[in-house]
């Protein structure tokens, strides 16, 4: 199994939503990791530069055409471009990494359109609220029974989590991904959930 995570990033990407997980995965608390177990890779629809919400651009390594078959994880970060039409060429890279029992993370709009394609059908999930995902998926959305009110929701193979939960979303995958100790993500988490001076006071 290779061990790159593929983060695909559309037009208008949200940035913020890519900061603690990519962070945890490449770095410790001091440093960069000299042997870290994953790798960070970006995806985007082709080698062309992709700009954030916020205007940042990112150059991506691979495009849609020329990312690997084999990797750990897919993480789709949300942002506007999940409601345009080059979203749907992301609908088949989805289905092979369900079907070859890849980790599939969904953030924010990412997740809407994980129910827009019946992604969501058969796993416990969460997202921007019911109404958008009932809105987003349509027809397609036939479990919203299975729609948890809580920041992250890991079911099986898939992570789902609204544009809120950024910090939610990292543990819950770093977990799924064994990236460290679960002792060790959990201070990560309280250490940037809780803040320096609440964990440091003196």
């Amino acid at each position: 199994m290779s061990n790159e995570i593929l983060y695909i990033l559309l037009p208008d990407y949200a940035a913020h939503e890519a900061v603690y997980l990519s962070e945890a995965v490449a770095s410790d608390e001091s440093a960069l990791k000299e042997n870290p177990k994953y790798v960070n890779k970006v995806v985007a629809p082709t080698h062309n530069p992709v700009k954030s919400i916020g205007g940042f651009s990112t150059v991506p390594d691979y495009s849609f055409d020329t990312m690997p078959g084999d990797y750990a994880a897919l993480v789709l970060i949300g942002g506007f471009g999940w409601s345009t039409p080059v979203a749907e060429k992301v609908v088949p890279i989805v289905r092979q990494a369900l079907d070859n029992g890849k980790i599939v993370g969904a953030i924010c709009n990412g997740a809407s359109f994980m129910a827009r394609h019946g992604f969501l059908n058969s796993v416990r999930h969460t997202g921007n609220g019911l109404g958008q995902l009932k809105l987003w998926g349509g027809d397609s959305y036939t479990n919203p029974e299975g729609y948890v009110a809580e920041q992250a929701v890991c079911d099986r193979n898939i992570v789902t989590a609204n544009g809120s939960a950024t910090l939610e979303f990292a543990r819950l995958l770093l977990l799924r991904l064994e990236n460290d100790t679960p002792e060790r993500i959990e201070m990560y988490y309280q250490f940037n959930k809780q803040g320096f001076c609440s964990l440091f006071p003196g």
